[in-house]
C-alpha cells in the first residue's frame, strides 16, 4: 500500500519544532523512516521503538485537552518524511525513488515547495513553473502533465493538495488536532480519529453506487470526508476550502459543435503521451522473492517458475485481452520508438503481453482470445498465455488483503492476482476505456436538448438489431419508439424532479430491474438516479435512509444540469473508485497497474469529443483505431472492437457453486445483518438460486459478498497507521458494527 498523509493545525507552536530535535534525529532535511513493521493487511502496525520522528503533532483534540504531552507525538507507522514543520507531509508505502518529486521555489523561501507522487511526465522546469502558478491561485497548471500522481503544495502556511479528474486517486480529510488532517487513503485518517462505521454511506453504495447524490462526500467511516473528483482541498492554518479548478458549463444550452476530427487527435495526443510517461520513467526489476524456487521443471520455463511463485518479470508488459483498450495499450507501447519493454535491453526489445484462458468456461470467448493471438504475432510482442481452471473461478479465494474501501473486486481479486504475477513490473490495463470513451446513454436526452434529433438515427437503429437479433423481431419495431420517448421524456425533466422520483422510488421498493439485453440496459439508464443490482435485497429502513439522502440533494443541483454529461461523470468516478480498490485487492509484489484512460490529459481530451460522435455505435473502438494509425499499426483482426457488454455469467455461477458452502456459512450470521442493511435468509436464498442457475443479479451478489469480506477483514485488523499516540492501539471501528435495532412499528 502506498498513501500520502499529513495536516495543517491552526497555530504553529501545535508542531513538534524543538521539542524531538535532540531525539535520535535523522538529520535536518527530515528524510527518515519510523516504526519497525508494517503491520496487517499493509496498513501497518502498531510500530514500537525507535524515537519519534520530526514532523509529528501533538496527540490532542484541542490545545487544552489534557492528553497533549510533548513527549508524545503521532506520525504514520513506516513514513518517510517529505517536510516537517509546522504543516508536516509523509510518503508511506514501498514508494519507487521515481515515484517521490519535491522541488523548491528559491533555497531562500523553503515553505514554498511542491510534492508530486506517483508516475508524473513533467520536468522539473515544468514543475517549477506551475509551483509559480499554484502559488498565485491557478490550480489547473498541476493537473496538465501526463501521468498519473498526487500534487501536494504549500505556499506559507497554505497548503493545496490536487485531486485527479476521474478519481482514481482520490484525497481525503477530517478534522483533527484544531486543524485538518489529509490523505490518500481514507482508513489512516479513520485510525487516526477512530472513526465508527458510516452505515448509511454502506447502505448508499449498495443501494445507489452510480449516484454521487446518495454518497455525497462521505466515506464508510464517519467523520472522514473525500473531495470530488476535479476538486482541490485548500487548508489556510487549518481552515478547510474545497474549489473546483475544471471550467464546467452548467446551463442547458446548445454548444458550438467541436470539431470531430481535432478532438480524435486531441485523444491520440493525450493517450500517446501517458503512455511515453510511463516507458520513459526509470525501469525497475521486481524484489528478491523469498519463496524457494525448485530449478528446472518439467513442461516449465523460468518465467513459468517466476509467475508461479507471485513474482512480476523486469520491465514494462500489458494486459491482452483481445479487447480494443488493452490491444491498443499494448500495441502503442511496444510501437513507440527507443522505449523497449524490458529492462536494460536494446531498442526493439519485446514487451511482454498477457492473456488469461479461463479453461473452466472456454465457451464463449474464443473470438476475444483468437483475436489476442492475431494481435500478439505482432513481432514487437511477447505473448504469455496464463491458463487455469476451477482454482481461479470467482469466489474460489476469498482471502486477501484489506483494502481502503469495498469494491466488488474483491470476489475475484485471487482470479485476477493469477494473471497479473506473469505480467511485468510495470504493467499496462485497459480500465476505464468504456467509460471514458464510450456515451452513456442517457447522453441521447443531451442531444435532444440540443435539438440535434439526426444523430439519434444510428443509435436507435442499433439498438433496434440488437434486439432483432436476440429474438425479439416484433418488439424490434418498437425500440426506436420506446427509446426516443424514454430520452425525450429525460430531456424535459429538472434534476430535483428526477432525485425526488428516484427517491420515491426507493421508499416504494420498486429497485428490482431485469435487464435482459442492451435495449432494457439503455433504458434503465435514461434517469438522474437508478438503483444498483443489489438494492433489491436491502432491507426498508436502509432503503428509506438512502432515499432521504437523495430528497436532501434534490436541493443541491450538480456541477452540470445537463443529464448525459451528469451521469457520465457520475459512471466514470464510480468505476475509478472501484480500480483504486481493485488495484490494492490484486497487488502484487514490486508491481505497478497503469490505467492510462483515467489519467487528466486522457480524461480531458474525451470530454471534449463532440456527443454526436460519442452516442454512435463502435466510437470507441473508431477512435482507438484512429489512434493507433497515427502510430503506424493499420492492419487489425477482424472483430476489432467487438467486446463483451457482460461478465463470464458462467464462470460467475461456477464459482458460486462451487463456493456455496463458504458463502452460505459467510452468511450464516453476517455484519450486515448486525447493521440492519440486509436479512440474512434473503441473501443466502439468492445465493442458492444464482447457484441453481436461476435469474439474480450476479453483480448485486458480488457487491454484497464484497462487503461483507470487507467488513470482517476490517474487524480483524489489529495493526494501526499511527504510533506515538496516547492510547496503545488507535485504529478504526474499535467498537464493531453497530448492532442495529429495528424501529418501533
Amino acid at each position: 500500500m502506498r498513501w500520502l498523509v499529513g495536516w495543517s493545525s491552526i497555530a504553529a507552536s501545535f508542531g513538534t519544532a524543538g521539542r524531538v530535535s535532540g531525539a535520535n534525529g535523522h538529520g535536518a532535511n527530515g528524510h527518515g523512516y519510523g516504526g519497525n513493521g508494517h503491520g496487517a493487511n499493509g496498513y501497518g502496525g502498531h510500530g514500537g521503538g525507535g524515537a519519534p520522528l520530526h514532523g509529528g503533532i501533538a496527540d490532542a483534540a484541542h490545545p487544552a485537552d489534557p492528553g497533549v504531552d510533548a513527549d508524545r507525538t503521532v506520525h504514520p507507522v513506516g513514513a518517510r518524511l517529505l517536510w516537517g514543520d509546522p504543516d508536516p507531509l509523509w510518503a508511506v508505502g514501498d514508494w519507487r525513488p521515481d515515484e517521490i518529486r519535491t522541488l523548491t521555489a528559491d533555497p531562500a523561501d523553503p515553505f514554498t515547495r511542491l510534492a508530486v507522487l506517483g508516475c508524473c511526465g513533467a520536468t522539473d522546469a515544468e514543475l517549477k513553473r506551475a509551483l509559480y502558478a499554484a502559488r498565485g491561485g491557478a490550480l489547473r497548471h498541476l493537473t496538465q502533465w501526463s501521468g498519473s500522481y498526487t500534487a501536494v503544495v504549500q505556499a506559507g502556511r497554505r497548503i493545496t493538495v490536487v485531486g485527479d479528474l476521474a478519481g482514481a486517486r482520490p484525497v481525503f480529510y477530517t478534522p483533527w488536532a484544531s486543524g485538518t488532517a489529509y490523505a490518500t487513503a481514507a482508513l489512516p485518517l479513520a485510525d487516526l480519529i477512530e472513526a465508527q462505521l458510516d452505515i448509511g454511506h454502506l447502505a448508499a453504495l449498495l443501494a445507489c453506487p452510480d449516484s454521487p447524490e446518495a454518497l455525497g462526500d462521505g466515506t464508510p467511516y464517519a467523520g472522514v470526508r473525500r473531495i470530488p473528483p476535479g476538486h482541490a482541498l485548500i487548508l489556510r492554518e487549518g481552515s478547510r476550502e474545497i474549489t473546483g479548478y475544471e471550467a464546467v458549463a452548467s446551463l442547458a444550452v446548445a454548444a458550438p459543435e467541436a470539431d470531430a476530427e481535432r478532438a480524435v487527435e486531441g485523444v491520440r495526443e493525450a493517450l500517446t503521451a501517458a503512455v511515453r510517461a510511463r516507458l520513459t520513467a526509470p525501469r525497475h526489476a521486481p524484489d528478491a522473492v523469498p519463496a524457494y524456487d525448485p530449478g528446472p521443471v518439467p513442461g516449465m520455463g523460468p518465467a513459468d517458475r517466476r509467475a508461479a511463485r507471485g513474482a512480476p518479470a523486469p520491465g514494462v508488459g500489458a494486459d491482452l485481452s483481445g479487447g480494443s483498450a488493452s490491444a491498443t495499450l499494448a500495441l502503442l507501447a511496444a510501437g513507440l520508438p527507443g522505449a523497449p519493454g524490458s529492462l536494460a535491453s536494446p531498442a526493439g526489445a519485446r514487451l511482454l503481453a498477457v492473456t488469461f484462458n479461463d479453461l473452466a468456461t472456454p465457451q464463449g470467448r474464443e473470438a476475444e482470445l483468437e483475436r489476442a493471438r492475431a494481435i500478439a504475432a505482432d513481432p514487437r510482442l511477447h505473448h504469455v498465455v496464463v491458463a487455469a481452471a476451477e482454482e481461479a473461478l470467482p469466489y474460489a479465494e476469498l482471502d486477501g488483503p484489506l483494502t481502503d474501501e469495498p469494491g466488488p473486486s474483491l470476489v475475484s481479486a485471487a482470479r485476477e492476482r493469477r494473471r497479473l504475477a506473469a505480467g511485468s513490473a510495470d504493467h499496462f490495463t485497459g480500465h476505464g476505456a468504456r467509460q471514458v470513451l464510450d456515451a452513456h446513454p442517457a447522453r441521447m436526452a443531451d442531444l435532444l436538448m440540443d435539438r440535434r434529433r439526426r444523430h439519434l438515427l444510428r443509435p436507435v437503429a442499433a439498438l433496434a438489431r440488437s434486439a432483432s437479433a436476440a429474438g425479439a423481431a416484433g418488439e424490434s419495431l418498437l425500440v426506436p419508439l420506446t427509446v426516443y420517448s424514454a430520452a425525450r421524456r429525460l430531456s424535459r425533466t429538472t434534476y430535483r424532479a428526477g432525485m425526488e422520483a428516484a427517491a420515491a422510488r426507493l421508499r416504494e421498493g420498486g429497485v428490482t430491474e431485469r435487464s435482459s439485453g442492451p435495449v432494457d440496459a439503455s433504458l434503465a439508464a435514461l434517469t438522474w438516479s437508478r438503483p444498483g443490482p443489489a438494492a433489491g435485497w436491502l432491507t426498508g429502513e436502509a432503503l428509506a435512509e438512502v432515499s432521504i439522502r437523495l430528497t436532501a440533494a434534490a436541493g443541491r443541483p450538480p456541477l452540470s444540469l445537463r443529464p448525459g454529461e451528469a451521469r457520465a461523470r457520475s459512471v466514470l468516478a464510480r468505476h475509478a473508485a472501484d480500480h483504486r480498490v481493485f488495484e490494492q485487492a490484486v497487488e502484487v509484489r514490486s508491481q505497478r497497474l497503469h490505467a492510462p484512460f483515467l489519467d487528466n490529459q486522457v480524461v480531458r481530451a474525451a470530454r471534449a469529443l463532440p456527443e454526436s460522435l460519442r452516442v454512435q455505435p463502435g466510437a470507441r473502438a473508431e477512435i482507438l483505431r484512429s489512434v493507433l494509425s497515427s502510430a503506424g499499426v493499420r492492419e487489425l483482426p477482424s472483430g476489432w472492437g467487438a467486446t463483451a457488454h457482460t461478465p463470464n455469467e458462467t464462470a460467475t455461477r461456477l464459482g458460486l457453486r462451487s463456493a456455496l458452502g463458504t458463502l452460505m456459512d459467510l452468511f450464516a450470521s453476517p455484519l450486515l445483518a448486525d447493521a440492519g442493511l440486509i436479512e440474512a435468509r434473503v441473501v443466502q436464498q439468492a445465493l442458492i438460486d444464482a447457484a441453481d442457475g436461476r435469474h439474480v443479479p450476479l453483480d448485486g451478489l458480488a457487491e454484497l459478498v464484497s462487503m461483507e469480506l470487507w467488513l470482517r477483514r476490517l474487524l480483524a485488523r489489529r495493526g494501526t497507521c499511527w504510533t506515538g499516540t496516547s492510547t496503545a492501539r488507535r485504529r478504526a471501528v474499535p467498537e464493531g458494527v453497530p448492532v442495529h435495532r429495528p424501529a418501533l412499528s
